[in-house]
């Protein structure tokens, strides 16, 4: 089977043919000008990742605190992460980096605040 897909490692965004076999493993690809793009495409066809960005509302600040995953997670894991977003709760103050969720879903990515938060 064949898939085609456009890289996003840098702004050349290459159009490359993925072949998987009949049960979904990366066999080769086609159409990639570097390295980075063969990578990209096998990762993306067989399990794709994602960095998870959201905002929570923060007791006490009128401002929402932005947060997003440390690093990528799976993309089937969204919905899930999602929900524990939607269970969190933060106090003030908040600095930028501060782990708001350790390891989130035993995934090995913590979600982090990137905006700073404090009480007035």
């Amino acid at each position: 089977m064949d898939k085609v897909i456009t890289c996003i490692n840098c702004p050349v965004g290459c159009r490359m043919t993925v072949t998987l076999s009949d049960a979904g493993a990366f066999v080769s690809v086609t159409g990639n000008t570097c390295p980075r793009g063969a990578k990209y495409a096998e990762q993306e066809c067989t399990r794709p990742l994602r960095v998870v960005t959201a905002v929570l509302p923060v007791p006490g600040s009128e401002t929402p605190l932005s947060v997003k995953t440390s690093a990528p997670v799976p993309k089937e894991l969204i919905p899930e992460i999602m929900r524990v977003l939607g269970k969190t709760s933060v106090s003030l103050p908040v600095a930028v980096g501060d782990v708001v969720v350790p390891n989130v879903l035993q995934t090995g990515a913590d979600i982090v605040a990137t905006r700073e938060l404090s009480s007035r």
